[in-house]
Parts: C-alpha cells; structure tokens; sequence
C-alpha cells in the first residue's frame, strides 16, 4: 500500500523497544495472535491462559521495555513519504489509519499501543521472544510484534508484498483489539474447524479487511490496487492453519486448527473488504465458516 506523501503520521502511537532490557516476566495474562511461524501461535495463550514465551522455550534472555519511551527512529516518522521509504514509518502509518477508522466505526473505542521489539518483550501476557510472531495482549490493551516476522512470513510462507503483510497483520491484531472492547475475546479449551478459536480469528481477518476496504478514505493512504489486493488473499492465505502445517513438513490435522484454513481466512478478509460493514463479519453465529 502506497501513503500519500502529504500525509501527517502521529509516531506517538507506536512504542519502539528494540534493544535494551530484560524480561520480566511482568503478567499471565491471555495474549492473542494473528497467524504465525509455527502450528502454536499465540491463540492458544487464549484458550490455555499460559505465557507466550513457553511456546517457543522463551522466558529468559534479554528484552526491551515496552514502556520506554518512542525512540528518535520513530519520533522521525511525519510524513506519508517517510512511510513509503521505511518499515517502521509504515508501521507507524498503519497504526494511525487502522486506528482512526476504529474510532469512528466503534463507539468508545480506545487507543491500543504498538509495540516494536527485537528479540524478546516482556508484556501482561507474559515474556515472549521474536519466533512467537505478532500478538495482542488484552491486559495491555496492545499489539506486539518484531518486524523479522514479516522476512520469516514470505521466507516460509511465501506472502509477498511484504508492505501489504505488514498492514494485513497489523489489521488483523486491532481485530483482536476490537473483539477485547466488545467483550468477544473469551477463554476456552477448544481447537478444530468450527472451533471458538477459529472463528475468534476469522473475525478478526474480516475486521482487518473492513478497515482495508475504508483504506483510503482517511487520506493516509491511496485507493486499494488490484495487485495489493491479491497481495492481501496470499497473506491471508500463508497463515491459514492447513498451508502452515503443511509448510512445516507435516499433515494436516483439522482436530488442531485455531485459526482457520487459508481458504477461511482469504474468505472472510475479502467479506469484510467487499462489505466495508463490521456487523457482517459475525463468524460466532455463522453457520458456515
């Protein structure tokens, strides 16, 4: 996606913590992700209230804090032309954009903080490390993500367009953000095709595609090409619990999906791109996913 170069961009919305302290170990809380690098991503901190780190054997090791203060890298990000030359300008880009919609979609919307780490965080939801992919931790109303992520995503996964990637995800994880608000984000302990994890999940993919169909609309970016949005369908579809397992060198085992098919997960993203209206992207009443 293209900003427009004019474009004011508010660099106060992200936190930068790359680099610097140590974990903490800081909360337990239930933390939930977007589609990742491996077949346990961050749902399951949902349905088993544990610590993101224990997915991938993190918990110790150095991390930043997240409460630091905005770094001079992103204080730098004004403008639409910074966020056309740099990645964390456009994350910073994307933020704004997802989050004005939001405020004007949602009545009593609040602001949720991104976080930019490297190697590892401590959060509310625990200490998690870079493999654990981007995530959203409700008692700390953010989203956390390390920006090699999205070089793991098309080097494994094959998403390309990495720009629209970064956008596709973050849209997702301010899905979570939504669902949190509207007192949708609820424990359990099941997985598989018709699952409340799943369609926790495809909810918030249909969210991130009503933001992407109002794009546009807030002057930070430019209208929607046909190739990005063909862009969005690969990401959508690289995440999809069948072509990760798959990837990953195993078989496809629809007992343990969490976060729904690639198939599911580009439907339900072009549903809320194609409608624009939140109210259509009710996956937990829905008779077919």
């Amino acid at each position: 996606m293209t900003f427009d170069p004019n474009a004011q961009l508010d660099p106060t919305s992200v936190t930068d913590a790359r680099g610097g302290g140590r974990m903490g170990g800081r909360g337990g809380g239930l933390a939930v992700g977007g589609g990742g690098l491996g077949l346990v991503i961050a749902i399951i901190y949902v349905l088993l209230g544990g610590n993101p780190g224990a997915l991938v054997g993190g918990g110790s090791g150095t991390a930043p804090d997240a409460n630091a203060p905005n770094s001079s890298a992103l204080a730098s990000c004004k403008t639409g032309t910074d966020a056309n030359q740099r990645e964390d300008c456009q994350i910073v880009g994307y933020v704004n954009s997802i989050e004005k919609y939001w405020t004007g979609a949602l009545q009593g919307y609040t602001h949720a903080e991104t976080t930019i780490f490297s190697e590892g965080v401590s959060t509310g939801c625990g200490d998690a490390t870079s493999a654990t992919g981007p995530f959203y931790c409700p008692p700390d109303k953010g989203v956390f993500l390390d920006l090699t992520f999205f070089e793991e995503l098309e080097r494994r996964f094959g998403a390309k367009d990495a720009p629209f990637a970064r956008a596709y995800v973050l849209a997702h994880e301010y899905g979570h953000h939504v669902q949190n608000l509207a007192g949708d984000l609820q424990p359990g302990s099941d997985t598989g095709p018709t699952s409340r994890a799943v369609r926790t999940e495809l909810q918030a993919d249909c969210y991130a595609g009503v933001w992407a169909n109002h794009a546009a609309d807030d002057k930070f970016m430019q209208p929607l090409t046909p190739e990005e949005i063909a862009a969005a369908d690969k990401a959508a579809a690289a995440v999809g619990d069948d072509h990760i397992q798959e990837s990953s060198g195993g078989t496809v085992d629809p007992d343990s999906f969490s976060h729904g098919t690639s198939e599911q997960r580009v439907r339900w993203f072009t549903t809320g791109y194609k409608s624009g209206n939140p109210d259509d992207c009710d996956t937990f009443n829905a008779t077919t996913l």
